[in-house]
């Protein structure tokens, strides 16, 4: 089975992984705490992840490159998309106006995101960078074309 890592890039990062049916399996936020810890992180989460086909992430682009490097060497697909990007696809342009909405926006859509893929729910409450990193994994199976669109459970006005 391919699957697709999303990742909220940061010291602090969202990551959330996607079956290629387009339904969210896993999720998690994990911090690294340092550069050099994220760096020496990277090769055994992804050895970790069987079916990786694509990663897609949003963030810092040099935290970016570290994965990416990672991500390629296994064979598989990158991309980067900026936060705008992906908020413009699945919220509604009022649930993005400033910051402290949008992640409160993120965090609806991604419970919504959820229930509808019959993932675990959170036993605790859903960091906001775990939320964006579902999102961001919505946008990316969306992007490669294992959703052809948004699924009609989740539709709010999307475009």
């Amino acid at each position: 089975m391919s699957t697709l890592l999303a990742i909220d890039l940061g010291l602090r990062a969202g990551l959330a992984l996607y079956g290629e049916d387009g339904r969210l399996r896993s999720y998690r936020s994990t911090n690294f705490g340092s550069v050099t810890r994220l760096k020496r992180a990277i090769p055994t989460l992804l050895d970790g992840i069987y079916g990786m086909e694509w990663m897609v992430a949003e963030g810092d682009r040099h935290l970016f490159e570290l994965w990416q490097r990672e991500a390629e060497r296994r064979g598989a697909g990158t991309r980067w998309v900026q936060t705008l990007i992906w908020r413009e696809r699945l919220l509604f342009a009022r649930e993005h106006r400033d910051r402290r909405t949008a992640k409160e926006s993120a965090e609806v859509l991604a419970r919504q995101v959820i229930d509808w893929s019959g993932a675990p729910r959170p036993t605790s409450a859903l960091r906001h960078d775990a939320a964006e990193a579902i999102l961001i994994g919505l946008w990316g199976v969306l992007a490669v074309g294992w959703l052809a669109e948004v699924p009609a459970e989740l539709k709010r006005g999307f475009g």
